[in-house]
C-alpha cells in the first residue's frame, strides 16, 4: 500500500458516515484557506523578506505541503497544484485589501469548523473532528481522490 493509499484509507475510514458532504466539502477548503491566512500573518524573520515578500510561515507551509503531496502520489500533487496556488493567491488578496487577513482568516477557519462539525453531526464524539483538524492537509488530497475515482483516474 501506498502512502497516499494509506492516508486516505486511514482519513476515509472516519468519514464514511458524513451528515452532510456537502457541507463537508465547503468546510475543508475554509479549515485550509483559514489554517494558512493565520500562518500567512504571523511576524517573520527579516531574513525571510530579503528573499521574497510572499516567503512567510504561510506559504512555506503550502510549499512544504506541495512537497509532502508529490512525495505521496504525483497524480494528487499535479490535482492539487491549482488549488494550493488558489491558497496562496487567495491571501496575497486578502492581504492587499482593506480587509484584515486575521479577522478574515479566523473567520474562515471557525467556519470551517463548525463546518466539519455538522458533517459528523451524527458521530456522538468529537473525535473525528479533532482528527479532522489533525489530518487537515490530508483532506484536500481525499476530497480529490474521491473526484479522481468517479473520473477513473488513479492515483
Amino acid at each position: 500500500m501506498s502512502d497516499a493509499s494509506a492516508w486516505l484509507a486511514r482519513y476515509e475510514a472516519s468519514h464514511k458516515n458524513l451528515t452532510n458532504p456537502v457541507i463537508y466539502w465547503a468546510a475543508v477548503p475554509m479549515v485550509v484557506l483559514g489554517t494558512v491566512g493565520l500562518l500567512w500573518a504571523l511576524p517573520v524573520p527579516a531574513g525571510f523578506r530579503n528573499i521574497s515578500p510572499f516567503l512567510n510561515w504561510g506559504s512555506a507551509f503550502l510549499m512544504a505541503s506541495v512537497i509532502y503531496y508529490f512525495i505521496i502520489s504525483l497524480s494528487l500533487a499535479i490535482g492539487l497544484l491549482p488549488f494550493m496556488l488558489g491558497v496562496a493567491f487567495f491571501q496575497v488578496w486578502v492581504v492587499d485589501s482593506e480587509f484584515s487577513l486575521p479577522r478574515v482568516s479566523f473567520g474562515l477557519l471557525t467556519a470551517g469548523i463548525i463546518g466539519l462539525g455538522l458533517g459528523h453531526r451524527n458521530q456522538s464524539s468529537l473525535r473525528p473532528l479533532i482528527e479532522d483538524l489533525q489530518m487537515m492537509m490530508i483532506g484536500p488530497a481525499w476530497l480529490l481522490s474521491e473526484l479522481y475515482r468517479k473520473l477513473g483516474i488513479p492515483l
